[in-house]
């Protein structure tokens, strides 16, 4: 356990030009696909999602006992401790699948759980879905609503089917993902206007938009057997 807290938790100090060299031919920076940028599902204690928390969040709960592991897998699932779910890692680590995440700690390696279960929380918490441009867009996928084009977020924009200078609003029904260039040709205008058309009319989200792209990802499958148990309360602005 000691071993997998000074692996994640902590990182060395550099002092002076020549220290930074060595610590950064050690300790490269993990790419953005790393283990540790992973997700894990919280259930409560009656085994309903409550949160979305990083590795390291999740292994501090486990280490501190106050979670255990929720492993899905064949139809059935089974609980683990920490120390349990450490040896199971070791059982696996021979037949690992592409799918699965792993940290190296200093003497063993350790299997990233996809969900963890709290051990002394019951309450199921609304989870407010607020309408911000990181929900629209993942809403639509990163597509822009009128050419058909996954973009980059940075050349992405929000736009108000209705202008909100002729009286639209800023709801999940008047707003979509849009490329530069398509704002830009619509102008202040509505798509019937501007000879536009939307490829999927805008509609206020059941699920977390951000959750259903997880769920695409097949490291995530597992998720889809807890999600239906938790409540979105989606907002209309924030």
């Amino acid at each position: 356990m000691q071993g997998l807290q000074t692996a994640v938790a902590h990182r060395p100090r550099a002092h002076g030009p020549r220290r930074r060299a060595v610590v950064a031919q050690q300790t490269p920076a993990p790419p953005a696909s790393s283990a540790l940028s992973c997700s894990v599902l919280v259930l409560n204690r009656l085994y309903m999602a409550v949160h979305v928390v990083n590795v390291r969040r999740a292994f501090g709960l486990l280490c501190c006992e106050m979670a255990e592991v929720v492993h899905f897998e064949d139809g059935t699932f089974g609980t683990y401790s920490f120390d349990s779910w450490r040896e199971m890692s070791e059982l696996r680590a021979e037949n690992k699948r592409p799918e699965d995440d792993w940290i190296r700690a200093v003497n063993f390696e350790i299997q990233v759980p996809r969900v963890i279960r709290l051990l002394r929380y019951d309450r199921l918490p609304k989870h407010k879905l607020n309408l911000n441009r990181r929900n629209v867009l993942a809403r639509d996928g990163h597509t822009c609503q009128y050419c058909g084009r996954k973009f980059a977020t940075l050349q992405l924009s929000i736009d108000h089917v209705v202008p909100r200078s002729r009286g639209g609003e800023t709801t999940w029904e008047n707003v979509v993902c849009a490329c530069l260039a398509c704002n830009v040709k619509k102008g202040g205008r509505t798509p019937k206007e501007a000879h536009m058309k939307l490829i999927h009319p805008p509609v206020r989200p059941k699920r977390n938009p951000l959750l259903l792209l997880k769920l695409n990802n097949p490291k995530y499958e597992s998720w889809r057997t807890w999600l239906d148990g938790a409540h979105w309360e989606v907002g209309g602005g924030g």
